[in-house]
């Protein structure tokens, strides 16, 4: 069937379903035009409104709420104030109040404002998140309707209807909401990703599955997408890529692009607002608008942590590492036990080679959170990659301890190992790891390294490097790691014009993808091969854990 079809179908799809979903047929035109014209109502018919309690409400709120409310009271009593005006005060009001989540006061404000104003989306868009947000699904999705059919291209109203419509058990209703939503904007992931709900709903986990995995191609990031893809995958009885999946999962979600909501969470000046605000712009990777809007969140609040540490993070991530380092170090001078500061600036300093700074960080932040997995993989890590592979081993074994799902700490416990010459345990570590993290490559990747170049030659065992290399090859994409490992495991097999080709091709795959450094790297394992020579070193002292394993 052509495109041109498909959208001929949605087209009429929706167009009965905006007519009440009913199942009716759909009014002639001039009925519909009909429908969706409202007339203003009489200020006399507008609902009373009042200022909720403010008592609690931060002084930078409060007053802004006041003042808000004082130009809308003059407009009330000013007689030569348009019906259009006046409803534009009354929205911005209830704007105000649902942002500073005085969600039921706001409500009377955002009604009137629909009222005065029928033909005005943005109101009755704004009332059904309130109502979203309260839980009150079925009224949501008629404030989105109305919205809807009002402004019917909105990419957000279509997603929003349709996940209103999937809360709701009516995955017909929604299917065909999100069809348009993709048609209008085919590179955002949330259309995309409330097909493969919908999908999911009816139990149809073949689509479920190619749309969930086509939301994570478009929106990487989004972590919430994994436990419906693991969802899926069990649909189809595939249970170790559910599990794959499922540990991957996290609450990242995937939301359209939303000028309105981006207004309403900008609306009051508070630091919470900043905050999220901050956020949002860090999760679209704009990383300078983060750092402005963190500054203002700790203009307001000075003495929050949190907040500073996130500007500190939000300089990092745009290139302002001395900055970024100020601001994580101003973060300690006020609160020296907070943790994920120590974690974070011992990161910054680790990637400039100043491993005993980072060491310390790393303690701090043990030491203030003695559970915290994340500070203490590092700590391991920093250690083994400075020359201290025996103080790490204990901090690996926390780490996985801690969790037992992070396969980067028995690989790294691993790799320790083979830095004091224990190669026959570093083998036996990475061989019970490979049957539990059998979705981790990395470990499959260091033990092929460590059979095929370990200088002990009892450990060595090239047929079954090459064999480990062929059965990876066949589960992976061609990647510049596990093409050199497989170099290395011909080189031990004395199939050296084979490693060579092997070696040179990860080379190329290294550079397309802009690693031009790891490339150079492997120029040391090319000149060995070419000489008829095998590799005597698995990888370099100091090589990371990586999500593909250590590398030369």
């Amino acid at each position: 069937m052509s495109r041109g079809a498909v959208c001929l179908i949605v087209g009429c799809v929706y167009a009965a379903l905006t007519c009440g979903c009913t199942g009716k047929p759909a009014p002639p035109a001039h009925v519909a035009v009909q429908q969706s014209t409202r007339q203003p109502v009489s200020r006399s018919a507008l609902q009373p409104v009042a200022l909720p309690d403010l008592s609690d409400a931060a002084t930078t709120v409060a007053a802004q709420l006041r003042d808000q409310y004082a130009a809308l009271t003059a407009k009330i009593n000013d007689p030569a104030t348009t019906g259009t005006d006046l409803a534009t005060a009354y929205g911005e009001m209830g704007k105000l109040l649902m942002a500073a989540e005085y969600r039921d006061a706001a409500e009377p404000y955002l009604l009137d404002a629909q009222a005065l104003a029928p033909d005005q989306p943005r109101w009755p868009y704004f009332l059904a998140h309130l109502y979203r947000l309260r839980g009150e699904t079925t009224k949501s999705a008629a404030s989105f309707e109305r919205a809807l059919e009002i402004k019917p291209d909105d990419g957000a109203t279509l997603v929003w209807l349709g996940n209103a419509f999937l809360d709701l058990g009516r995955p017909d209703a929604a299917e065909p909401l999100f069809m348009k939503a993709q048609s209008l904007q085919p590179r955002a992931a949330a259309g995309v990703f409330g097909l493969g709900r919908t999908a999911l709903a009816r139990r149809d986990y073949r689509r479920a599955v190619a749309y969930f995995e086509q939301t994570i191609s478009l929106e990487p990031q989004a972590s919430i997408v994994h436990y419906r893809l693991a969802m899926a995958y069990r649909g189809l009885d595939r249970l170790e890529d559910a599990d794959t999946q499922l540990r991957q999962k996290g609450d990242r979600d995937v939301s359209p692009a939303d000028p309105l909501l981006d207004e309403l969470a900008g609306a009051v000046h508070s630091e919470f607002a900043y905050e999220h605000l901050g956020v949002e712009a860090l999760n679209r990777r704009d990383f300078p608008a983060a750092v402005a809007l963190f500054r203002r969140g700790v203009e307001l609040a000075p003495n929050d942590p949190s907040m500073r540490h996130r500007l500190g993070m939000a300089l990092a991530l745009s290139g302002n590492g001395p900055a970024a380092a100020a601001e994580f170090q101003e973060v300690l001078r006020r609160r020296p036990n907070f943790a994920s500061t120590h974690y974070t600036l011992g990161l910054l300093i680790a990637a400039n080679g100043r491993y005993g700074e980072a060491i310390e960080q790393f303690k701090a932040a043990v030491r203030s959170n003695p559970s915290y997995v994340e500070a203490r993989l590092q700590l391991a890590e920093t250690l083994r990659r400075s020359g201290r592979a025996r103080d790490s081993l204990p901090h690996y074994e926390q780490a996985a301890t801690l969790d037992p799902r992070l396969a980067d700490a028995p690989l790294g416990y691993a790799m320790a190992l083979v830095s004091l010459t224990r190669y026959a345990d570093a083998r036996d570590r990475l061989s019970e790891s490979l049957a539990r993290y059998a979705g981790r490559p990395a470990i499959a990747h260091a033990l092929i390294r460590l059979l095929a170049a370990a200088p002990d030659n009892r450990i060595r065992d090239g047929s079954r490097a090459v064999a480990m290399a062929e059965a990876q090859l066949a589960q992976e994409p061609p990647n510049p790691d596990l093409g050199e490992a497989m170099a290395m495991a011909m080189a031990e097999t004395g199939r050296y014009d084979e490693a060579v080709v092997w070696q040179q091709q990860a080379m190329a795959i290294a550079e397309r993808a802009g690693r031009v450094d790891v490339s150079k790297r492997m120029a040391e394992n090319l000149a060995l091969f070419q000489h008829h020579q095998p590799c005597r070193k698995p990888w370099r002292d100091d090589a990371p854990v990586s999500a593909d394993g250590p590398s030369f």
